[in-house]
């Protein structure tokens, strides 16, 4: 959905800025010589109502007038600045829930072009720790917000509900050997899936700190991982100008261990901002439609962990 509105958007704004152009290039010259030579002539008498009217641009030329700068505004801001998402699923739990709208930094990692998203200029790459926004892997047309834990060359593995990450070491002198993140257990029962208490955690990642997801009577379903060739299960080394990224909510998230890495092509944009959050939740008596918010959580506006 996300892809079709870029290339309508796209589309819309290429029309009205022709039909503009059109018109005020080639139409209005003819309009204006036409006044011109209707004034120079003595015989006829040109009132200014009449003039206005033989000036004035038509009905679908003005319309596009008025549209297009609108529609170029937006393409610009939506396509290398900022573009808003809303979050629909809770494999972000609980950087981000369900209703959350958030803000994606388009030009976090490099500015493309609107349609065929090829690279026109660098300017950066995920950092470890980063909630990005990317392209599905198996269906370009889905848009996927998962947060990057392994960097091209790391090492990630993911055993017994505990993430190891071995960082990338090209020069092979004081390399870092593969080690656990830190996780420190801050609650159990916050959060409950299926009527499980889950494990809420504190995890340090990079130069970030964020909370994790822990369904602790969940079995890892290990024989689902992406077999990488060369690789113990669960382990997996990440190629060059490739990503691994995983949902914070670690036992509901369809992520890298699943499907394999993110190339840096498919890269939106970084998740930096909460800028709205409504919450769904309603008895099973409720009258109302599911789309339809309950209430507004002000507390979680603001910047992305």
């Amino acid at each position: 959905m996300a892809t079709l509105f870029s290339h309508l958007l796209v589309l819309l704004t290429l029309a009205t800025g022709l039909v503009w152009a059109f018109d005020h290039y080639v139409l209005r010259p003819k309009r204006v010589a036409k006044v011109a030579a209707l004034e120079a002539n003595p015989s006829v008498e040109l009132p200014e109502e009449k003039k206005a009217d033989l000036l004035r641009e038509g009905a679908i030329a003005e319309n596009c007038h008025s549209v297009f700068p609108v529609l170029a505004i937006v393409l610009v801001l939506r396509s290398f600045l900022y573009e808003p998402f809303q979050i629909p699923s809770g494999s972000m739990m609980p950087t981000l829930l369900v209703g959350d709208f958030i803000l994606v930094e388009k030009f976090s990692y490099g500015i493309k072009d609107p349609v065929w998203r090829k690279t026109m200029m660098e300017t950066g790459t995920p950092e470890r720790g980063d909630v990005a926004v990317f392209k599905y892997p198996e269906d370009t047309r889905i848009d996927y917000i998962k947060r990057i834990v392994g960097l091209p060359g790391d090492t990630v593995v993911y055993r017994n509900k505990t993430l190891y990450i071995k960082p990338a070491c090209p020069t092979g002198e004081g390399c870092e050997p593969l080690k656990p993140v830190a996780q420190v257990e801050v609650n159990r029962g916050e959060f409950n899936q299926g009527g499980i208490a889950l494990e809420r955690a504190r995890e340090a990642l990079g130069e970030t700190t964020h909370d994790i997801l822990i369904n602790p009577r969940r079995r890892e379903p290990v024989h689902m991982y992406y077999p990488q060739a060369g690789s113990s299960n669960a382990e997996w080394v990440v190629p060059q100008g490739q990503y691994f990224a995983m949902g914070d909510n670690r036992d509901n998230s369809t992520d890298s261990r699943f499907w394999g890495f993110v190339d840096e092509e498919l890269l939106v944009g970084k998740a930096v901002f909460i800028w709205m959050s409504f919450e769904f939740e309603r008895g099973s008596d409720s009258w109302l439609p599911g789309w339809i918010p309950t209430g507004v959580r002000f507390g979680r506006i603001g910047g992305i962990e």
